[in-house]
């Protein structure tokens, strides 16, 4: 894939000067999305929900490699026109088809194409994380403003009906007070040829890719931020990881005193979410991953969560994103949400550097 490969080359080209364009949308007609970069998780989840969405649909996409753009544009029906390479990306701001941009994009390339999008006119979802730094983080919500375009981050669990249970159990303290939480994830990455296992481009490893869940359904379920961190980064195999941890295991405090322990990892498979107020608890086991969510909860008894699940949780990410494009309002998955888990990342980072606790100020 051109885009990938040559990132570094194409990021040295920096940004393109571009007229803003504002485009006006109304509920008539679904609004147009394209996609950027047809890797797995395009392919596995955002394709196949965008067939059952109701407010936006997939009309174009960009992609480095031509077999790719033949195989998407049959199975998905989407005309010659509205297929976009990385040379010729910016061509986009002259397509009506396309209202939204969606950036699946490795790390290291989210902000440049986020901005670019943004210039082009076109509203913006960057998939997760936001970025490599707080400072980039910053850059693209700058420049989605200038542009005045929105801009979301693609956090499909904001709008997980299993996720919202366990935010509205924590926020409105239905058994009281949280004191404890677990909020891990991991699963097994031994490829060193796999782009998130590069530093360069993928920008520290599991704590990028895999922490920014973990942290945010610590942060979610208890309606805090926290305002200590500390962390430790391991490395078991040394041959697969080189330049980055393997793993972190961090814990974050929180101004009512709670305490969130965490394990993020490439190398061993966990996934739940796990919070405690005493004697009763409410947990989501598996939590994270993109194909099911399962939740207990324990008041005397333990008793299973059971919510109607869409076949794909990236359905009403994708329609919440074009109400707010429609109805003119911020996304609760906003870019501002993004920067925050990038502010803690960083935290997080400095501490298992470090060995020193880190404290957060919001």
């Amino acid at each position: 894939m051109q885009g990938r490969r040559n990132f570094v080359k194409t990021m040295a080209l920096g940004l393109p000067a571009l007229n803003t364009l504002n485009f006006g949308f109304t509920a008539t007609k679904p609004l147009g999305v394209a996609l950027v970069g047809l890797g797995n998780y395009a392919t596995l989840q955002l394709a196949p929900a965008l067939q059952q969405t109701q407010l936006c649909k997939l009309t174009a996409i960009v992609t480095g490699t031509p077999e790719k753009a033949e195989k998407w544009s049959k199975e998905y029906n989407i005309p010659k026109k509205n297929i976009y390479n990385y040379s010729n990306f910016d061509e986009i701001r002259n397509n009506s088809d396309v209202d939204i941009i969606y950036v699946v994009l490795p790390n290291a390339m989210h902000a440049e194409y986020t901005i670019r999008a943004a210039q082009a006119g076109k509203h913006v979802i960057c998939e997760k994380p936001m970025g490599m730094n707080v400072k980039e983080c910053e850059d693209m919500i700058a420049g989605c403003k200038k542009a005045n375009v929105k801009l979301s981050v693609g956090y499909r669990l904001y709008f997980d009906p299993y996720h919202l249970e366990m935010r509205r159990l924590g926020n409105e303290k239905v058994y009281g007070d949280i004191r404890l939480m677990e909020s891990s994830l991991g699963f097994s990455m031994a490829n060193p040829k796999v782009w998130r296992l590069n530093k360069a481009m993928g920008g520290g490893g599991a704590i990028m890719d895999l922490g920014v869940y973990c942290i945010q359904g610590a942060r979610r379920t208890i309606g805090e931020l926290p305002v200590e961190v500390s962390a430790q980064g391991f490395i078991m195999d040394k041959t697969i990881f080189k330049d980055i941890y393997e793993g972190f295991t961090f814990m974050m405090k929180f101004p009512s005193g709670a305490i969130s322990n965490s394990t993020t990892t490439y190398s061993s498979y966990v996934d739940r979410l796990h919070a405690t107020t005493g004697w009763q608890w409410f947990a989501l086991n598996p939590s994270y991953n993109a194909i099911g969510t399962a939740g207990q909860f324990f008041d005397g008894e333990i008793k299973p969560m059971n919510f109607q699940s869409k076949d794909y949780q990236q359905i009403n990410q994708l329609d919440n994103f074009a109400r707010c494009i429609i109805d003119n309002k911020t996304s609760v998955a906003s870019g501002e949400e993004g920067l925050i888990d990038l502010k803690i990342i960083e935290a997080i980072k400095q501490s298992a550097d470090t060995g020193n606790k880190v404290t957060l100020k919001w």
